[in-house]
């Protein structure tokens, strides 16, 4: 599996605005992206600073999530949670936006989550697993071991679900994910 990869589409533009292919398989696995999608995700986050995850969803349905903003813009986050990888605990982010068309690939082993950046995003994500509620999993946003950088204007704090304020510290965590030889690597 391929490591947390940041995609830039093509987007070709004329008079009448532009068009972009988001997904072609042929044109991932020449980029080492070998994976089949299952279900597609649609999200509205309606107040600025909204904050979805850290999530993840746990062996035999793991999933890898190819991610975009089309409207708004985000701050979207990958941490790895595999065991034994030397990049354990270790995040990456970028802002995607309906502007730049950017995309997160995230790959299985991989918690997942989102700040929005304004008011009225919405995030499009294609999943290799189906939903399994009984392996739905996550880690604190605002875990200090990880120490993932929100852009939060001082003195803010994001709106989170209670599911999201519960979620346990990567100490607390016993991960199911095995390391693939591949530590994760900053985003270009």
């Amino acid at each position: 599996m391929p490591n947390v990869s940041l995609l830039h589409p093509r987007r070709f533009s004329d008079s009448r605005g532009w068009f972009a292919e988001v997904y072609s398989e042929p044109a991932f696995e020449k980029l080492g992206i070998v994976c089949h999608f299952v279900q597609d995700n649609h999200a509205l986050s309606i107040s600025p600073f909204t904050l979805r995850g850290l999530h993840f969803q746990t062996p035999p349905h793991a999933q890898a999530k190819l991610v975009r903003c089309v409207r708004g813009r985000i701050f979207d986050v990958a941490v790895d949670v595999r065991r034994n990888s030397p990049s354990f605990g270790q995040w990456v982010g970028a802002e995607l936006s309906a502007d730049n068309g950017d995309q997160l690939f995230v790959p299985a082993g991989f918690a997942h989550g989102y700040l929005t950046l304004e008011s009225n995003c919405e995030v499009a994500y294609k999943c290799s697993a189906v939903y399994a509620p009984e392996h739905d999993g996550g880690i604190r946003w605002d875990d200090p071991t990880i120490g993932v950088v929100w852009p939060l204007p001082k003195g803010i704090r994001p709106q989170l679900s209670a599911k999201d304020e519960a979620q346990p510290l990567i100490a607390d965590f016993v991960s199911s994910f095995d390391y693939d030889g591949h530590p994760l690597t900053s985003l270009s």
